[in-house]
């Protein structure tokens, strides 16, 4: 049990990995932190396509691995 959850949380933690560095970044650097920011902050521009995908898979694999984590944590000892 305990390599079977080790495996497994390494697993989540890789394809976390993956996926965010798949995401493509939203900032726009200083000027778009000034001048265009809020639009990002507030939603006004929507992910579509393979945007939304990646979006999903990171909060799908994101609370896979938080709660892998916990559980490593509880029953390994």
């Amino acid at each position: 049990m305990d390599i079977f959850l080790k495996v497994v949380l390494l697993i989540f933690s890789v394809g976390l990995i993956a996926v965010v560095l798949l995401q493509k970044g939203k900032s726009a650097g200083l000027s778009g932190a000034i001048s265009g920011g809020a639009e990002h902050l507030f939603g006004k521009t929507k992910a579509r396509g393979m945007e939304l995908v990646l979006q999903r898979v990171t909060v799908g694999l994101a609370a896979g691995f938080f709660i892998m984590a916990i559980l490593a944590a509880i029953l390994i000892d």
